[in-house]
């Protein structure tokens, strides 16, 4: 009985403060955005992203995401696309939808998937459709909007799929490594179990299952790898930055 409520003490959440709810939330929907493709009208609100940026109390994920703004700030945008592309459409071990680590090529991903989506709509969140539910942007705006609880929760059950994709962008020397690096510092530090997992993913890649059938239903008609092979989906619209702040997804403040 002792033992039991040990764990349950250490497992409770810390509790923020309303200043540090706050940082934690803006650091979130800053991951989102920076994350999300590097439109036009990404490129334009740089400045605004960067200010926000530099507005954040000192932390190491503000650390995180001031080296990655001064670079964002740095580049022409045709350079920026051309990153953004080769980093996350192009090389095998960096894509941003995080069901694909977990789960493979199999039709527990379809479960996940719709898992997912009902999670927001039981919050009252509408994606709009635009995106796959598990497309990194999309959880963390999400997390940001629902809070460190049940919000971040799909960031915890993917712990391991965030670790490979931070670690495949700090081996390409990739500064997008600062922003998943950031998100990094917000969750539980990884276990040795978690370190194993990341290294198997990068020596066989997650599971996959040949039955002969699509497993995703309405999700990943002609989206995902075949069988045997590690190669995440092709990306999906990315997440766009709106013009005016909404009740669902607001710019930095």
């Amino acid at each position: 009985m002792v033992r039991t409520r040990v764990r349950a003490a250490v497992r409770r959440p810390t509790r923020l403060t309303p200043a540090e709810a706050e940082a934690r939330t803006l650091v979130l929907r800053l991951c989102s955005l920076l994350l999300q493709y590097p439109d036009a009208e990404l490129t334009a609100a740089r400045t605004s992203l960067a200010d926000a940026v530099a507005a954040l109390p000192a932390s190491p994920a503000a650390a995180e995401l001031s080296a990655f703004a001064g670079w964002l700030t740095a580049q022409e945008p045709d350079a920026l696309e051309r990153h953004y592309v080769e980093m996350f459409d192009l090389r095998r071990r960096s894509g941003l939808h995080l069901t694909y680590y977990l789960h493979g090529d199999t039709r527990r991903r379809g479960m996940a998937l719709l898992t997912l989506n009902q999670r927001y709509r039981a919050a009252g969140w509408d994606t709009d459709g635009g995106e796959l539910p598990d497309h990194l942007p999309v959880v963390l705006e999400f997390a940001a909007l629902s809070g460190p609880g049940a919000g971040e929760a799909p960031l915890r059950q993917h712990r391991r799929g965030l670790e490979l994709i931070h670690r495949a962008l700090t081996d390409a020397e990739s500064p997008y490594r600062h922003v998943l690096g950031a998100l990094l510092t917000l969750l539980p530090p990884p276990s040795e179990a978690d370190r194993a997992a990341v290294d198997h993913l990068i020596a066989e890649g997650p599971p996959d299952e040949d039955v002969g059938l699509d497993p995703y239903g309405t999700y990943g008609q002609g989206e995902f790898a075949p069988p045997g092979t590690f190669v995440p989906p092709m990306p999906a619209p990315p997440t766009r930055v709106p013009a005016h702040p909404t009740s669902r997804t607001e710019g930095p403040r």
